[in-house]
């Protein structure tokens, strides 16, 4: 300051004035040339309001002034430009109202092409000028409301899209004013969900201090606009479901205007006790539209932004509505600093002295917005039911717009909106478009990190589809899941989240077959990922203590067992067996395919023992070793997928059951607690190999024949079994090698965070500034191994344990064609069905595979 007031004697006084002087001169020119330039134009306007013609050039001239006027100099002139403006409007909404023109037909037309330029120039308008009263506000709104009303077969597309366009440029134009203790203080200002693809901020906007005393976004707050609040609100809910029931004629961009100007709305108002009334309209309208959007792929319903719209909106509102911050009083709950924690008592005094200091400033808050709006509520006009226009307290003979968020209406209204949230998010996880798995996950991040508690019976839901993000096709979505994922498992998190994590587990074991086996593969698909996921986050230990038991551990194989099984092959469509299933040339490709010679780890004891025990696979062997260059450079990858579960799935299904079932074998070597518990659950199904190897000797020993074993109970039954226990087998060894162990960390550390930093929203939060958070880094040498010498001679013992069983001579005599039974039985063959052959193929190759990686 001492060196400014230097400077000014220094330099003089009234050089600083002059210039002053110079810059009022300039603004005083420039306001009187935009005016001279006004002027003409609205007095065209007023005379068209009175004379409507079908076109008028005076309208894109000035819309042409007003895009490349800068804010301040169209202020002073507000008023001015604004009253032809609602003149046309309201003749424009006039002749084009079903009801008016059936009171009177005196109402000149007002073409569509002059409608539709009045309401571009009024939003261009509003977007750069603030309105000056809240008297103003209530009449704008009105002009808005009574245009918004019309229906597509009164007005045109671009017309209702227009006005919905006008009252977003009014809505992000209230600002906070400056008074500290005002309640606009609440807003949030922009969505919080609101991507860098919908910044909504004008370029040039003017910003200003409010002097009268009125705050606007304060009334719009306010019980008293609560009526207008919600009128709009279902308008704009309206006008998006009006475009679905068009058909392919409805518009997707009216639709997405509504949408996004409904989040700025929300937005704007900002606060749970002004929108917990609307709640569950709101709420089943949104889910009304993700509902439609699992059918639908084309016209309004279909369009992507608009799903995407929909779903940030539904987030949006329910992190208002049902924030904890918001609710924990009712819910007798304070909220710790770590995420997710809750206690029945305040942390400390310190925080419940707090809270009381923040109570008179609540109510003086309150009193001063009651006193300064006290006159205002009056002046917001509406239609009676005799299509009327009066003006009515906004909130008279309409009772009261506010709800007491008590405990029990915080639980019935979660219950309510978690059975919505079930029927819809997990079809959004296996969406098509990119852009909707994405706006899902910022959704689920927000209502984790906003609504823990009061939307706790939707926890677990969240935390699936989270899962299911964490794996999803897309870098981008995966890599911003992984990161959220990594933080609720951090050291702040993860306690709070142990719990939901071992009941989605269980559920989703439970659930597993029946998913797999059913007719959405997609479905199954986010199933099964979703399991991998937790599976990998939880960590060895997690997966070691439910395999501890051997009860536990057989069930949960056998959970696998039933959805790889053969006796599956056939559960799926009949266009899929059709498409999937090769002309006449056999059930599985030739033995010259399994090109792949890939020896993991300690894993080449498989390919030593198995050429010293038999001559048998000494062609096998050969044949692997012409191919070994090519598998390389086709790069194929062994085990492989079995040729029976084509029936089932795709490729990506079977790749996260096999994954599973890695984890299975790594958990098993990654502690070195676990010792020789390796070879306990690998007896599970070779089990199934034993108890074929001995009833094949049981057929020796009573000289059955092929075709009467085959047939009889259980046989054949046992020999498909051996086959998915040798699949099981074959994947959970494959777990073990560092290759699956680096496929993991390539699937599961796509973004190497490292001390960076994560937004609560996509790009724009509450008041427009990020809230970060940092997470802590996943240890990824949780699932490294360490072979110690204890462990890895349990690992080859038990390899050799699995290769005794699989090279012995009873499974590989299994005849795999007519000659070689022939060779076998010295006698007429009998007539043997082809799947007899088909299995024993299946089984070989199965083995095989185990002999090459």
């Amino acid at each position: 300051m001492d060196m400014a007031e230097s400077f000014v004697r220094i330099t003089g006084g009234s050089a600083v004035s002059q210039a002053r002087e110079e810059d009022e001169e300039e603004d005083d020119e420039e306001k009187s040339r935009i005016f001279s330039q006004l002027k003409p134009y609205c007095l065209e306007l007023l005379e068209l309001s009175q004379n409507p013609k079908k076109y008028a050039s005076s309208i894109p001239a000035l819309l042409h002034l007003l895009r490349s006027s800068p804010p301040n100099s169209l202020q002073p002139f507000f008023d001015y430009t604004l009253f032809p403006f609602l003149l046309l409007l309201d003749a424009a909404v006039d002749c084009r109202s079903s009801q008016n023109k059936s009171e009177s037909s005196n109402y000149k037309r007002v073409s569509d092409k002059v409608a539709e330029g009045i309401v571009e120039c009024l939003e261009e308008l509003l977007k750069k000028c603030h309105l000056s009263s809240v008297d103003q506000m209530v009449v704008v709104l009105k002009k808005l409301t009574y245009a918004a009303l019309l229906s597509p077969s009164e007005a045109s597309e671009e017309f209702r899209e227009g006005v919905i366009k006008c009252f977003r440029a009014l809505l992000l134009n209230l600002h906070r004013c400056s008074n500290q203790s005002c309640l606009c203080k609440q807003s949030l200002d922009l969505p919080m969900l609101l991507a860098t693809r919908d910044m909504l901020i004008p370029n040039g906007t003017l910003k200003f201090d409010l002097e009268q005393g009125e705050c606007l976004l304060a009334f719009l707050q306010s019980e008293a606009a609560s009526a207008a609040v919600g009128h709009w609100l279902s308008l704009l809910l309206k006008a998006a479901d009006t475009e679905v029931t068009r058909g392919h004629r409805g518009s997707a961009n009216l639709r997405i205007e509504s949408f996004l100007t409904l989040r700025v709305l929300v937005a704007k108002v900002g606060t749970a006790d002004a929108l917990a009334f609307f709640l569950p309209g709101v709420v089943s309208q949104f889910a009304k539209v993700l509902h439609i959007s699992k059918a639908m792929i084309s016209g309004a319903a279909g369009s992507v932004e608009a799903i995407d719209q929909a779903i940030r909106g539904l987030a949006e509102y329910l992190m208002i509505v049902l924030q904890d911050d918001a609710n924990l009083s009712g819910l007798d709950m304070y909220k710790d600093d770590s995420f997710g924690h809750k206690s029945n008592k305040y942390k400390s005094t310190t925080s419940f002295l707090e809270e009381l200091r923040q109570l008179p400033l609540k109510a003086q808050s309150r009193r001063m917005l009651e006193n300064v709006n006290g006159e205002s509520i009056n002046s917001v006009s509406t239609k009676t039911e005799s299509g009327e226009k009066s003006s009515p307290n906004l909130g008279k003979g309409m009772g009261s717009f506010h709800v007491d968020r008590t405990k029990v209406w915080i639980q019935k209204t979660s219950g309510h909106v978690n059975k919505l949230l079930c029927a819809t998010f997990p079809y959004i996880c296996v969406y098509q478009s990119k852009k909707v798995r994405h706006g899902l996950f910022f959704a689920i991040r927000g209502l984790l990190l906003k609504c823990n508690f009061t939307l706790e019976k939707s926890k677990q839901l969240f935390l699936e589809c989270l899962c299911a993000l964490v794996v999803d096709d897309s870098e981008e979505i995966s890599a911003a899941a992984q990161d959220f994922m990594e933080y609720l498992f951090s050291a702040s998190g993860k306690h709070h989240v142990e719990h939901d994590i071992a009941a989605i587990f269980s559920r989703l074991i439970e659930k597993l077959p029946k998913t797999v086996l059913g007719s959405d593969e997609s479905l199954a698909l986010s199933h099964v990922q979703q399991l991998l996921t937790v599976i990998y986050y939880s960590g060895p230990q997690f997966l070691l203590h439910h395999l501890q038991s051997p009860v536990t551990a057989a069930r949960f194989l056998d959970v696998f067992a039933l959805c790889l099984s053969q006796n599956s092959a056939f559960t799926g469509s009949l266009s899929k067996l059709v498409s999937t299933r090769s002309s006449s040339v056999g059930y599985l490709p030739s033995v010259d395919e399994l090109k792949g010679l890939r020896i993991v780890g300690d894993s080449e004891v498989l390919h030593s023992a198995a050429s010293s025990k038999s001559s048998k696979l000494t062609g096998i062997h050969e044949i692997g070793k012409q191919h070994t260059a090519e598998a390389r450079q086709a790069n194929f990858e062994l085990p492989r997928m079995p040729p029976w579960f084509v029936y089932v799935g795709g490729q990506k299904l079977y790749k996260a059951l096999a994954g599973i079932l890695r984890l299975v074998g790594l958990s098993l070597m990654a502690d070195y607690k676990s010792e020789g518990h390796l070879s306990v659950i690998t007896d599970i199904p070779l089990g199934y190999l034993r108890k074929l190897v001995l009833e094949v000797r049981q057929k020796e020993y009573t000289k059955e024949s092929w075709q009467s074993w085959y047939h009889r109970t259980g046989s054949g039954q046992l020999l498909r079994q051996a086959s998915t226990a040798v699949c099981i087998l074959n994947e959970m060894i494959f777990g073990i090698s560092g290759q699956a162990v680096d496929a993991f960390t390539r699937m599961f550390q796509k973004s190497k965070i490292k001390g960076a930093e994560f937004q609560e929203s996509d790009d724009v939060s509450s008041g427009g500034q990020p809230h970060k958070h940092k997470p802590a880094v996943l240890d990824e040498s949780v699932w490294k191994i360490a072979l110690q010498k204890g462990s890895r001679g349990h690992f080859i013992d038990c390899i050799g344990k699995i290769l005794h069983e699989y090279l012995c001579s009873e499974v590989w005599e299994l005849p795999v064609d007519h000659p070689s039974l022939l060779m076998q039985s010295g006698a007429e063959v009998e007539d043997i069905t082809s799947y007899f052959f088909c299995d024993i193929a299946m089984l070989h190759q199965e083995i095989t595979l185990t002999l090459f990686f």
